[in-house]
């Protein structure tokens, strides 16, 4: 198997298209070469604990609310056109992911981490949800099939929190400055939400190289 670490935020809409489009990829081909685990990246380090009005932020972020509707306009295209709903309206707050990147760490040892992104994107994008709130955390592990008590437990005090920060930032010093960002094999980035046609020309000359082998 290859190794594929995905480098990501799930409120991050590129890696939502990014992650529709590797899907695709991998039920395209029915076989695949990877062993795929998330790793976090939080596009703002900086956001308080309880998160901020999400118009004030994208107007923050991108000069003005015409700019914001110029970058998101793209954006709802983009996602339009990989096939996905994505409820830009519902989504009121934009969140700080320190404690949704814990869970997708916890995940991964439960092997739930594919289920574990596919609901909190789900979340945030479809239904506007605050995937900071622990009740909605908690929700999204009890659906993963995780241990809601447990998941609880460790929401409420800082489990590996350092652990998160120290990930994404080795992540900034190896040159990672967006999202999403895949590693392949440990040796080489494919950065951005690539076309479904790039990843099943990675997948079928990763496949026939391990033919060869």
């Amino acid at each position: 198997m290859t190794r594929l670490d995905i480098i990501s935020d799930p409120i991050c809409p590129w890696c939502y298209i990014g992650k529709s489009n590797l899907d695709k990829a991998l039920a395209a081909r029915g076989t695949h070469p990877f062993e795929i685990t998330w790793r976090p990246f939080q596009l703002n380090p900086d956001m308080p604990p309880e998160g901020m009005d999400r118009a004030a932020y994208l107007e923050a972020k991108f000069g003005g609310p015409e700019g914001a509707a110029q970058v998101y306009g793209r954006i709802e295209k983009a996602a339009a056109d990989a096939g996905l709903e994505v409820d830009f309206a519902a989504m009121k707050r934009t969140p700080n992911t320190i404690d949704a990147h814990r869970l997708i760490r916890w995940s991964k040892i439960e092997d739930r981490q594919n289920v574990v992104v596919n609901q909190l994107f789900h979340r945030y994008f479809r239904q506007g949800q605050d995937i900071s709130d622990h009740e909605v955390l908690r929700d999204v592990a009890k659906t993963a099939g995780m241990d809601e008590a447990v998941t609880a437990r460790l929401l409420s005090g800082d489990a590996d929190v350092s652990e998160v920060r120290a990930e994404d930032a080795e992540a900034r010093k190896m040159g990672v400055q967006g999202v999403p960002c895949f590693i392949v094999g440990g040796s080489y980035a494919v950065s951005g939400a690539q076309p479904t046609e790039t990843w099943t020309t990675i997948i079928d000359e990763l496949l026939e190289k391990a033919a060869t082998v």
